[in-house]
């Protein structure tokens, strides 16, 4: 994989002395694990004008199982405890004879910001900006492959949760379980905080778990994601508790699955984020229930749970094969609970098949 990361830095190079900056400062921890194939939490990565460091705190706290960084690397441990990476890594561009620097502006602190510019004078700081973000969009197979992965976790701990006694239990309890289940299989962790919501509750996105029990009866929705070497995928169902599901509750089921579906079909290369999100919103809309509606159908998954593209309706740009995204659409009925359903998918060109639907769990309406 030495590689794959030294061609990313080079691109990201080239990047950067087109814009007339011949170093280059990486700090958000999901674009220098892109870069560097893994490093100890607070490390930062230099691109320098003459060798590429990877800078670390001095005391490192502990980091995921498998996320050494590359090899070809230099890694370099602060000489002090409490010393900063990235001040250090300014005087270094500079001592190395570097006049501009690229720095993620949007990841830097006011202070840190100014303790560069103090450590090193000379040195201009210009704005890197999203460059790493874009350059992440395109995921290459082994990033998927890992998607893939996270993505079965995901489908086999919420298949195991679905075939236990679900009545009388908490949200709490159930969105533990999942978690614990989870790692059970192989995951690093969690994607992001799971999420059950029963009754009224249902339907909400990204509902925080609380110490209501499930009851007969009750619409049950469930997100969750595994994190598998550092790539994170989502899926979300809903559930009906108990006994056969109510004609309300079965007309709400299909017209969120119908809208999910038409944004899934949706994803293909070349499609207007803006007009995948109408595929589902729409449908919505004009049932009545515009009122309350994410303002986003879905987004980008891979290192971080949230990641551009943005599926949202004054979402600009189109989409690229080899992208995943998130098509989650929801609808929630204040005291008397809602649907979410949610998959993670690869948008692929409809000769290779169409969008590579990740999550498989299946989406019919089950009475648990």
């Amino acid at each position: 994989m030495s590689e794959v990361y030294a061609v990313r830095r080079g691109l990201l190079r080239d990047r950067c002395a087109a814009a007339g900056s011949a170093a280059a400062l990486v700090s958000r921890p999901a674009n220098v694990r892109y870069l560097a194939g893994g490093a100890p939490p607070g490390a930062v990565l230099l691109l320098g004008p003459r060798e590429d460091v990877l800078l670390r705190p001095h005391t490192p706290a502990p980091g995921p199982a498998g996320a050494g960084p590359d090899e070809s690397l230099r890694v370099t441990a602060l000489p002090a405890s409490g010393a900063d990476p990235v001040v250090t890594a300014a005087s270094l561009a500079s001592a190395a004879g570097a006049d501009r620097l690229a720095v993620e502006e949007h990841d830097l602190t006011v202070a840190r910001h100014r303790a560069m510019g103090a450590a090193a004078p000379a040195l201009r700081l210009d704005d890197l900006g999203t460059t790493v973000e874009q350059l992440r969009l395109v995921k290459d197979e082994e990033e998927i492959g890992c998607l893939r992965i996270a993505a079965e976790i995901a489908d086999q701990a919420l298949g195991e949760l679905l075939e236990s006694i679900l009545v009388g239990r908490t949200e709490r309890h159930l969105a533990l379980e999942l978690e614990r289940r989870l790692v059970d299989h192989g995951a690093d962790g969690p994607a992001f905080a799971t999420s059950v919501a029963a009754g009224p509750h249902a339907g909400q996105g990204r509902h925080r778990p609380t110490d209501r029990r499930v009851e007969e009866g009750d619409f049950l929705s469930v997100a969750l994601g595994a994190n598998y070497r550092g790539y994170r995928c989502e899926i979300g169902r809903t559930f009906v508790i108990g006994t056969a599901p109510a004609a309300w509750q079965i007309e709400l089921y299909d017209l969120v699955f119908a809208a999910q579906r038409g944004a899934r079909e949706a994803l293909l290369p070349g499609a207007a984020c803006r007009d995948v999100d109408a595929a589902a919103r729409v449908p919505l809309v004009s049932a009545g229930h515009g009122e309350g509606l994410a303002a986003r159908t879905g987004h980008g998954v891979g290192l971080e749970i949230d990641e551009d593209p943005q599926l949202a309706p004054e979402a600009m740009g189109k989409l690229d094969a080899c992208v995943p995204v998130t098509v989650g659409p929801g609808v929630h009925l204040p005291g008397r609970g809602g649907v979410r359903i949610d998959d993670t998918l690869v948008v692929r060109p409809e000769a290779d098949g169409g969008p590579e639907l990740l999550t498989i769990t299946t989406k019919e309406l089950l009475a648990l």
